[in-house]
């Protein structure tokens, strides 16, 4: 699975303006309602969601990369959206730092295989230290979108 399969390139942003989780989470997801990959009247029941999915464990994973995610009715296939914010978020990350690369995903409960996928893809290329340095410097969308499809292309591959 790539991050053209599942990223909403509207939804991308380069800089997120939240300082705690729920803000960010609550960004993320308004980015994907703005962007139409999402109803709108779905959107506080996805936030809850999200957040239910964070009290079982931070999805900070550490190294500055957190990828908050759920399963939700709401949506009909895996949507995902990218926030890096420059500033750094106390996201109770495992090791305890600031996140500054955020991950969102949202899949319809009857598409495990498909979540699981797409977790996969983001670990796989967030283990790659320059495409995480390239990502944290971005400072648009297409920046981030252009890193993505990099990736995508196989051009950090360790």
């Amino acid at each position: 699975m790539k991050f053209a399969d599942f990223v909403s390139r509207d939804a991308v942003r380069a800089n997120l303006e939240a300082e705690d989780k729920e803000e960010v989470i609550r960004e993320m997801t308004h980015s994907l309602v703005d962007a139409g990959a999402i109803s709108a009247d779905e959107f506080e029941s996805i936030v809850k969601a999200i957040l239910k999915r964070e009290e079982l464990g931070s999805t900070g994973i550490g190294r500055g990369v957190a990828v908050p995610h759920t399963k939700h009715p709401g949506v009909e296939r895996l949507v995902g959206t990218v926030g890096v914010s420059h500033e750094g978020v106390d996201f109770e990350s495992l090791d305890g730092e600031k996140v500054h690369l955020f991950f969102l995903l949202i899949s319809p409960p009857d598409r495990p295989g498909d979540h699981l996928r797409a977790l996969e893809n983001i670990s796989r290329q967030l283990r790659n230290d320059t495409f995480c340095r390239f990502l944290q410097q971005a400072k648009t969308a297409d920046d981030i979108l252009q890193l993505l499809d990099e990736a995508d292309n196989d051009q950090y591959s360790s």
